[in-house]
């Protein structure tokens, strides 16, 4: 099932088809792979400068913030012909998606200007500051400490799992800022600039591999950063934190939809000219995975729609638990299925893609493992579980 829209959402949709087909970067100019999620080599810094300035980058934001004041249902065509096409729009995803958008929603103007159109242009990398090593899906338990020193915050703490942290400019932090208040009370944000003296970080192998360097220990010893630089108010922090996460979760399904179709077509492809083919066991498996994708898509037309009539979506945390717990398991079960081919570290799943992510393009064992950080990232299983029960079925905390 594919949506069609009203006649100025389908120009809209067909004249960014025509620019992307004249202005996407050819696969000879990308050899240079990202290192990291805030690594831009220059093609890339080039490929998201010529968006903004296109105003493609985020068609929502108005011309001066590299969009085009596009509808709800424009920005989603925008973003649905990027993931049929396997085109990522930044090599920075968490600054795009996360960081900038909080900037222009709670910074200053000198802030936007200074921080986030740089980083909205690809002349500025950033990264997220937020887990710490007792602090995870529990955010409001963050004890990296910023105390008032004049015109100044210092910062000391510790934050970990910040991806690209090594590689970035600047990391949005969250601190605590009031030791007194209830947890979630006394938080506060800080742009923090990683040549910051007192800022250390150590990036750290993944289970992938010891060389698959994203992930980053942040270490903060009395680092000083201007109060000039704190995001939203005093001890408000936990406002913008809200407000970050919804904006990565806001079409996150759309993500999820296409690596579940894609893990069908690559699925399909291996087991062809085997006795997996005729096998009644898979193929019985292999539809339930399709009907998983396909109602996937129908729960988030369905959110989508909610939202374009402004009511309250409730099923988004239903569909991102779905959503990553249906990959998760479809990448496990091709593992058992593909055994000693699934192991091959070496072979993708599937078709390398030049304007995609590095880490969507994987071997099978490495797709399954890297599926385990979709049921973390923006939001756990766990924590999505206690919102569908608090606020969709109306159970009691």
């Amino acid at each position: 099932m594919h949506l069609t829209f009203d006649d100025d959402t389908e120009a809209f949709r067909r004249s960014f088809i025509d620019w992307l087909a004249e202005h996407a970067p050819s696969a000879a100019v990308t050899a240079e792979r990202p290192r990291s999620t805030a690594h831009l080599p220059d093609w890339a810094r080039d490929w998201q400068r010529t968006q903004f300035e296109a105003g493609w980058l985020v068609p929502g934001n108005p011309p001066e913030h590299g969009g085009r004041n596009a509808t709800l249902l424009q920005q989603f065509v925008h973003r649905e012909e990027l993931t049929h096409r396997h085109v990522a729009d930044s090599f920075n995803p968490q600054a795009l998606g996360i960081i900038a958008p909080s900037l222009l929603a709670f910074g200053t103007e000198e802030q936007k200007q200074r921080w986030a159109v740089p980083i909205l242009r690809g002349d500025l990398t950033a990264a997220l500051g937020m887990s710490e090593p007792n602090a995870g899906s529990d955010l409001a338990a963050l004890r990296t400490r910023a105390v008032r020193d004049g015109d100044d915050f210092v910062l000391n703490g510790q934050k970990v799992w910040t991806s690209g942290a090594h590689d970035a400019d600047v990391i949005l932090t969250f601190v605590r800022t009031d030791p007194e208040a209830p947890k979630h009370k006394g938080i506060s944000c800080l742009l923090v600039p990683t040549d910051t003296p007192g800022v250390t970080r150590r990036p750290f192998g993944s289970f992938i591999s010891p060389d698959d360097l994203d992930f980053n220990e942040v270490f903060f010893d009395d680092a000083r950063v201007p109060a000039e630089h704190l995001v939203g108010p005093l001890h408000g922090g936990w406002q913008v934190a809200n407000g970050s996460l919804g904006h990565e979760r806001a079409m996150l399904w759309l993500n999820y939809s296409e690596a579940l179709d894609r893990f069908l077509d690559e699925f399909a492809r291996a087991i062809a000219g085997t006795d997996a083919v005729d096998d009644d066991r898979v193929l019985d498996w292999y539809a339930s995975v399709a009907v998983d994708a396909q109602a996937m898509k129908l729960l988030g037309y369905r959110t989508l729609a909610k939202t374009a009539k402004g009511m309250v979506s409730t099923e988004q945390s239903i569909l991102k638990l779905f959503a990553s717990e249906a990959i998760q398991d479809a990448q496990g079960r091709a593992v058992e299925e593909l055994g000693a081919r699934a192991l091959d570290h070496e072979a993708l799943s599937g078709p390398f893609h030049h304007l995609h992510l590095d880490g969507y393009m994987n071997s099978w064992f490495d797709g399954y493992l890297r599926s385990f950080a979709g049921t973390i990232a923006g939001g756990t299983s766990e924590i999505q579980r206690n919102i569908v029960a608090e606020r969709v079925l109306g159970m009691p905390r």
